[in-house]
């Protein structure tokens, strides 16, 4: 019985050949099938050169296991999330390896309602199955259909604005040429039917699965510099970038700066919360004093998860939030079935610029001057548990330090506050890295000290 390497804890990623071939997309389709018993899913695939026969090798797999297959053809992962609970069934699969590098392609798998198949809800028996390959015989072959579900998630998405908020903005719109430009152009169509004065500024718009211009993950700043520029030269209010499989989405203002997740979600927190103070937020543990500075002016309730979309997901059900943002540019929506978009972030975004007649870069300015952040430091270490025991010795021991420690809390990696500022400190569960988050109380140069102060912990 041979080891599957690539499973992982939300998801199944692998390098093309080794990890993941047409054989194991085979076995996991066949796998699926057997542990969930469903009886119709939805697949689709991103735009990557191998996505078109993995999905076939899946798709094959599920059918001899007895499951119908709806195939969306190709599809970014949130329209896999929509057609699952719109449509009303079992479970979907994405194809797509959404931000790594061109090598790699993955899966990602839902059940009924869009609800995630990580390790601890499915992932692990579908590992075993498709590593055992003893596969039940079914009554009768699943069945092969082609449908699209492209018009009724453009209408969803709709729902998230009003079409007399808008008035004349221009958006500089880089697909990174990946799955995004079909949505981009549907909703301009559905902008243009509405007469919302928003021009569409494109750029590297066409799919292309060799990524001419890079893989698409704006979270690499050197990503970053072609849609700054084109702000800049189309003078532009606001830019947006999508990564491969466009679930998540990244902002530059009108002057072409990157805006950090951090400060968009609290944008967003308040947006729902004009409409509506009874809400419930979700936020990580990484940065939070923003998010929850604005949620209680505004009336509403803020709730911490563990980073990561199935936390996420479970703790947006859990408190029924209507809205939920990670750091990492994930941003989840109740009627969304939960689930995260890379759509309605910046829909709510341009409505809100919009109402407050005021740039973006003033908006978040005001934010980061009341609670500066360091940003997400990712880096390597030999002893990356011994190296964070270290720090917080250093910080449990006040006689080492002037700092007394007010709070320290275990949700996700430890995040220990004092007085004017705090600090995450969390190895990745998908990366061999360690990231380190700090952030003050309207104290930029105190912020700037503690960085500076952790890091020195952890590489001595």
């Amino acid at each position: 019985m041979d080891q599957l390497t690539c499973f992982k804890a939300y998801d199944i990623r692998g390098k093309l050949g080794s990890s993941l071939n047409v054989d194991i997309a085979y076995r996991i389709g066949r796998a699926y099938g057997d542990v969930f018993t469903p009886k119709t899913i939805v697949i689709g695939g991103d735009i990557r050169l191998s996505s078109k026969e993995l999905k076939k090798a899946c798709a094959e797999g599920l059918m001899d296991a007895g499951v119908n297959v709806i195939d969306l053809g190709m599809t970014g992962t949130e329209e896999i999330y929509f057609a699952t609970q719109f449509l009303k069934l079992c479970g979907g699969v994405e194809v797509t390896a959404s931000h790594n590098p061109i090598e790699y392609n993955g899966l990602k798998l839902v059940k009924e309602d869009a609800k995630p198949i990580n390790i601890d809800t499915g992932l692990r028996e579908i590992k075993y199955a498709a590593e055992k390959q003893n596969f039940k015989i079914p009554a009768a072959k699943g069945a092969l259909s082609k449908q699209s579900t492209l018009k009724p998630y453009i209408n969803h998405l709709m729902t998230y604005i009003k079409a007399e908020n808008f008035s004349p903005l221009k958006l500089v719109m880089n697909a990174g040429n990946g799955a995004a430009g079909h949505v981009i152009d549907a909703i301009e169509e559905q902008f243009n039917k509405l007469n919302i004065p928003i021009e569409f500024v494109k750029i590297h718009h066409e799919a292309d699965g060799r990524f001419p211009n890079g893989i698409p993950n704006p979270l690499l700043k050197e990503n970053r510099k072609a849609t700054s520029l084109a702000v800049l030269k189309h003078k532009a209010d606001i830019g947006i970038a999508w990564d491969g499989d466009f679930d998540r989405c990244f902002f530059f203002d009108e002057k072409g700066s990157f805006i950090e997740s951090y400060y968009i979600i609290g944008l967003l927190a308040q947006s729902f919360l004009q409409k509506d103070p009874h809400n419930n937020i979700i936020h990580d543990p990484r940065l939070m004093w923003n998010i929850t500075d604005i949620v209680e002016k505004k009336g509403g309730k803020s709730f911490q998860s563990k980073a990561g979309h199935s936390f996420f997901k479970e703790t947006m059900r859990k408190e029924n939030a209507i809205y939920g943002g990670e750091m990492s540019a994930h941003h989840y929506f109740r009627d969304f079935a939960y689930c995260d978009s890379g759509m309605i972030p910046w829909m709510l975004i341009t409505e809100l610029l919009c109402l407050k007649k005021t740039p973006l870069s003033a908006m978040v300015s005001e934010r980061i001057a009341a609670f500066p952040s360091s940003g997400e430091i990712n880096f390597s270490l030999k002893n990356p548990d011994g190296s964070i025991e270290k720090v917080i010795r250093y910080f449990k021991d006040t006689a080492s330090n002037k700092d007394i420690m007010l709070n320290i809390d275990e949700t996700d990696g430890v995040s220990l506050e004092f007085k004017d500022w705090r600090f995450n400190l969390r190895k990745s569960n998908t990366e061999p890295v360690i990231r380190l988050n700090v952030e003050s109380r309207a104290d930029q140069a105190l912020m700037k000290e503690k960085t500076k102060l952790i890091l020195d912990l952890l590489k001595a």
